[in-house]
């Protein structure tokens, strides 16, 4: 049995998009066209994995990817390790919007508290630098790289590297940033689509409501 009911998905081709964004053939082709540097972050107390990419008509582009090392002494001075180290990367690749993993529930209330502090000092950067952040659970980025919500690190991993056509698989703190940033550009693509296409939507259902409503009515006795 195959796997897709139909073949459309097999005829979509990247490239046909882009010549049209450029060609200006079709308004609802635009969305694709807008570009966005995104910053990627998985948070942690000890080391924070950090994935920058550019988004365009033809997908995401690798742009770096690394981690932070915080190490493992006094932790006032491991935040402020984090914070300068994000500082200096939105300094340097300039992103238009950041990402980050949202904190999960830990079973060890100590864990959870390190690690909303080392999340809260990333975002403190971001937002001092005038970067928009956006939050993600780590169930919706497994699901948008690999289409599972309870993927394992390797899984990720490969995707990340399948999808942004790296020649080698990154280190796991950085793949789960690249991880990150990859789930934002997908929602922002996905947002941006379906604000594209909403005037031409909403008239239509309009219309058939109002014709559903002028069915009824002239049937009533």
């Amino acid at each position: 049995m195959p796997r897709y009911s139909g073949s459309s998905w097999r005829s979509f081709r990247p490239e046909a998009v882009a010549a049209g964004v450029a060609a200006g053939q079709g308004a609802l082709r635009a969305p694709f066209a807008v570009k966005c540097r995104i910053l990627g972050l998985d948070p942690g107390s000890v080391r924070t994995g950090y994935g920058v990419i550019d988004c365009g008509p033809l997908g995401e582009q690798h742009v770096t990817s690394g981690c932070i090392k915080a190490g493992t002494g006094d932790f006032p001075q491991r935040l402020r390790r984090i914070y300068e180290a994000v500082v200096l990367l939105i300094e340097a690749h300039r992103p238009d919007e950041i990402a980050i993993e949202r904190v999960f529930v830990h079973r060890n209330p100590d864990s959870a508290l390190k690690l909303g502090q080392a999340r809260g000092a990333a975002i403190c950067a971001a937002l001092g630098l005038g970067a928009s952040a956006h939050e993600y659970a780590p169930r919706a980025i497994k699901l948008a790289v690999s289409g599972y919500g309870a993927a394992g690190k390797a899984q990720v991993a490969q995707m990340v590297t399948a999808l942004l056509r790296l020649e080698r698989r990154p280190a796991a703190d950085a793949a789960d940033a690249l991880a990150v940033a990859l789930c934002h550009a997908q929602t922002r693509r996905m947002a941006t689509l379906a604000a594209a296409v909403a005037p031409v939507i909403a008239p239509r259902r309009a219309a058939r409501r109002g014709g559903r409503t002028a069915a009824r009515s002239g049937a009533r006795p």
